[in-house]
């Protein structure tokens, strides 16, 4: 019953100026919290150290017995009254999609 139970979600909001070493961290410590993480990122600066990070956080992580698996979005948000789209990425434990997977693999 406990796997029924939805972890909490945390939002990190990155943007291009974004340290992807002090997001990772961010990122391994809520996955170790049991937390899914939620990143978003507006622009292509934004994204690509969005995408580092998660890069460095499976390398914190692994070594403890941790798999990440990364699912990409999109979402539209208002910034300053004005529309835009956002990139989510949705990261968790890899044991989550497991039960999943296999059953869509058979």
């Amino acid at each position: 019953m406990a796997d029924e139970v939805k972890s909490e979600i945390g939002c990190l909001k990155v943007s291009s100026k974004s340290s992807p070493a002090s997001v990772a961290g961010a990122i391994a410590g809520m996955i170790k919290d049991g937390a899914t993480v939620e990143i978003q990122a507006v622009g292509a600066g934004a994204v690509n150290q969005a995408v580092k990070a998660i890069a460095i956080s499976r390398g914190f992580l692994s070594p403890v017995g941790i798999e990440i698996v990364c699912i990409p979005s999109f979402a539209d948000i208002v910034i300053d009254g004005e529309y835009r789209t956002a990139i989510r990425f949705a990261v968790e434990p890899r044991s989550a999609l497991s039960s999943s997977a296999a059953a869509t693999a058979s």
